[in-house]
């Protein structure tokens, strides 16, 4: 499955058809019928459950299971997509008060004993009343993060549709652009509330943010952007089919991968200057 907008070659995105994606073949609030492959996949993600909390990247597991990290601003609808991703209420959690939730957070997704893949859900950004101190120290971990992480295998970036993408998303997407670009890491960028946009607009979002990515795209690239509401459920069946598939399924019978010792190079030069370098 091929998300509604793909940027395969630098400066080069193309436009959704008729057959592709909610963008382009639904109206606002009225997501499409899933299709066997949809089905199967969100399946696959409500299966996802809570693994382990870490505020150092040296917290969390070493190992090379592939990771599927959640990134976007404050009051992006971050925790909204991913719950209504794996159709769980409070799997992630949703601060009352924004940008407070400050660790990286993993949840399991394939057989219990056996498992295939792994979501992170990292903090939100650049919500001003958080504390200076606080904002650094957030950053300099996502940065160490996104540019680090051996098991980091996609990222899905959320922006509210009705900003499409700021500075600060810019910025984060500056961090892991050479992976992207490489094809180390696969990227989705969810223009998320989309309900609350009418069809011209949501289009006209696509568009803006799919010109936009096409600057990081190469041969080797796997960049796509599509709209989604967690309200409606618009988007929801192409967005979990799009994830399945940056995760091959373990053949019958298959051992968990074995662990593997990570080096993960905490304070080496990351995050020295100052907020102007990262979200």
């Amino acid at each position: 499955m091929t998300p509604p907008f793909r940027a395969p070659r630098a400066g080069a995105v193309n436009a959704p058809s008729p057959r592709q994606g909610p963008a382009a073949a639904a109206r606002p609030g009225t997501p499409a019928t899933p299709s066997p492959e949809a089905r199967a996949a969100l399946a696959w993600l409500h299966g996802a459950r809570f693994l382990t909390t870490a505020s150092k990247l040296d917290q969390l597991p070493a190992g090379d299971l592939p990771e599927i990290a959640f990134v976007g601003r404050s009051n992006a609808g971050k925790s909204s997509a991913i719950n209504r991703l794996t159709q769980q209420k409070r799997l992630a959690f949703a601060s009352r008060t924004p940008g407070r939730t400050q660790h990286i957070n993993l949840f399991d997704l394939g057989p219990r004993d056996a498992p295939e893949a792994r979501l992170a859900d990292l903090p939100g950004y650049g919500y001003a009343a958080v504390e200076r101190a606080a904002k650094l120290r957030w950053q300099e971990v996502m940065a160490q993060y996104l540019e680090l992480r051996r098991a980091l295998h996609g990222v899905v970036l959320l922006a509210d549709s009705r900003l499409g993408l700021t500075d600060l998303d810019r910025r984060l997407l500056a961090l892991v652009a050479p992976r992207v670009a490489n094809g180390e890491v696969r990227l989705l960028v969810l223009l998320t509330k989309v309900d609350k946009l009418n069809r011209n607009d949501a289009q006209k979002a696509l568009r803006e943010a799919g010109e936009a990515l096409g600057e990081l795209g190469t041969d080797a690239a796997d960049i796509g952007v599509s709209t989604f509401s967690a309200l409606s459920g618009q988007g929801l069946a192409d967005v979990a089919e799009a994830l399945r598939s940056w995760v091959p399924a373990a053949a019958p019978g298959a051992a968990p991968p074995p662990a593997e010792a990570e080096a993960e190079a905490e304070g080496e030069g990351k995050g020295e200057g100052e907020g102007e370098a990262t979200p």
